[in-house]
């Protein structure tokens, strides 16, 4: 495994930061918060950049990239707290590219906005086969499902907290058909779609939760292995998003700890505050290594990707929460306070943590993946002898 990036990579995320670098990502993020609405429109520079084309297929415009190129720009979005529609974009523009749908095209030049519903696979220690998604109350639910009527395809049900889903053209649905997972296509402006807007802890965050009741769709020709892989790319999304804040919150705690000084020395000289930065570096450096793991699996070996994607989630997860709590711990009493930016990043960690079944169904997730590898791999008992 080649753990360096390529040139190529190396452009990308340049590219991804310095598109990024043009706007005040932050401060536009704190007046979100007293002016609703108040974010700036990224959309067109990502459209500029190639982002809605990164993992279409080159057949249909696209650049053909993979799941961690795109966690490169993820990544990018997370330092800067930008208000992108990218979580949900990309395992939509993937499973559309797979498909070769007529609007893989046009996701690709940016003029079609598909956005992903995120249906879980189900877990390996579970018999019943049932795919799941997040409800209104935070419970697991069904995923939606197909009903035909000749040549007819509806599909009904509801997913709530959907990322990036607001404003979206399309909506890239995982329903189960006779008990088969099955990726549709409905347009979001369709009768019997329902799209009402949430915003949550944090104003940069664009959800929705989604209501379908008898939604005409259109069967996307996918497999099982494809649609799955669109819920384990968008956990690996959120996890290099979330590395990104990380490393942001990181520098800012860290460039505070060396100009604050305290009893005539600097805090970031004292004990506790080394420590605890440290941790953070640590939590950081592991994250990443399993961002790189995700890349691996992706390309290399499809069958370990639930397992990297989920615990790649987890521990970036985690890892973001403790940052933003670090973040604010070491600016003492001022960054509790509304003035300051460090409630920013804390709102982020805790929304995220949320988000696209959460951080314990990763862990669950991982621990079920590991629990099934065992089983596979462990040798069996040599029979009873009998007397």
């Amino acid at each position: 495994m080649n753990l360096e990036l390529t040139d190529e990579q190396i452009a990308l995320r340049d590219a991804a930061r310095g598109t990024l670098s043009r706007f005040d990502s932050v401060a536009a993020a704190r007046e979100a918060l007293e002016t609703p609405g108040a974010l700036p429109d990224i959309w067109p520079a990502a459209v500029d950049a190639g982002w809605p084309g990164l993992v279409v297929a080159e057949r249909h415009g696209g650049i053909e990239l993979g799941v961690f190129e795109a966690m490169l720009v993820a990544e990018e979005l997370g330092r800067t707290l930008a208000s992108v529609p990218f979580i949900g974009l990309v395992p939509a523009a993937a499973l559309l590219s797979a498909a070769d749908h007529d609007a893989a095209g046009p996701t690709a030049e940016g003029e079609t906005r598909p956005v992903y519903l995120p249906a879980c696979p189900p877990s390996p220690r579970l018999d019943d086969g049932v795919w799941t998604v997040d409800g209104l109350d935070g419970e697991r639910i069904p995923a939606p499902v197909v009903d035909r009527s000749g040549s007819d395809v509806t599909v009904t049900g509801t997913v709530a907290w959907v990322p990036d889903a607001p404003g979206a053209d399309l909506l890239v649905v995982v329903a189960t058909d006779d008990g088969r997972p099955t990726a549709l296509v409905v347009d979001a402006s369709a009768d019997g779609v329902t799209v009402t807007s949430e915003t949550r802890y944090d104003a940069t965050r664009s959800m929705a939760n989604i209501t379908l009741d008898g939604a005409a769709a259109v069967v996307l020709d996918c497999s099982e292995e494809e649609i799955a892989g669109a819920w384990h790319t968008a956990q690996a999304l959120l996890a290099a998003e979330g590395v990104g804040t990380v490393d942001r919150a990181l520098e800012l705690a860290g460039a505070y700890a060396k100009e604050r000084y305290t009893f005539g020395r600097a805090i970031g000289s004292y004990q506790a505050i080394k420590h605890e930065l440290v941790e953070v570096l640590r939590r950081l450096q592991n994250a990443r290594a399993l961002l790189v793991n995700v890349g691996w699996a992706a390309g290399a070996s499809p069958d370990d990707l639930p397992m990297a994607a989920s615990a790649a989630r987890y521990s970036a997860g985690h890892a973001l929460d403790f940052a933003a709590r670090s973040l604010i711990n070491v600016h003492g009493g001022i960054g509790a306070t509304w003035e300051h930016d460090a409630p920013l990043y804390f709102r982020r960690a805790q929304l995220s943590r949320r988000l696209v079944g959460g951080l314990g169904l990763a862990g669950d997730r991982l621990a079920d993946e590991c629990l099934a590898r065992a089983r596979r791999t462990a040798p069996r008992p040599e029979p009873a002898a009998v007397r």
